[in-house]
């Protein structure tokens, strides 16, 4: 879970929701299933890292 708690009365910038994602990472896991009367016909698993190029260097220790 996060350590960061966001209080109800305080404003969020998409700048600053951007920079943390940016610093901290995210990852987006989806499933899509398009059919044609209930018959399967193209299954997608998707999964999305977004993150800085920074970030990913340091956590795994590359030289920036």
């Amino acid at each position: 879970m996060s350590d960061y708690k966001i209080d109800e009365n305080e404003h969020v910038s998409l700048s600053e929701v951007l920079d943390r994602i940016l610093n901290k990472g995210a990852v987006i896991v989806g499933d899509v299933m398009i059919s044609v009367a209930d018959i399967d016909l193209v299954y997608l698993g998707l999964q999305v890292i977004l993150t800085s190029v920074e970030t990913v260097r340091q956590k795994e220790g590359l030289p920036l």
